[in-house]
């Protein structure tokens, strides 16, 4: 499992940006469960689709 997709780690689908900021719910393997925004529950996988990783510091203020 790639350490960065976490439980409670922050992400976006730089191809779907409409979907926006997901949070990590689970990853097993290749497989990460996310929950966006305007999209709800996704299950992703990785060797697939890449997802960035957001950091606090990438967050708008506000």
């Amino acid at each position: 499992m790639d350490l960065e997709f976490v439980p409670g780690a922050l992400v976006i689908n730089p191809k779907e940006e409409d979907w926006g900021l997901g949070q990590v719910q689970s990853a097993v393997g290749t497989k990460v469960t996310v929950n966006f925004e305007n999209m709800g529950k996704i299950v992703i996988n990785t060797a697939v689709v890449h997802l960035d990783v957001i950091t606090p510091e990438d967050l708008p203020e506000g």
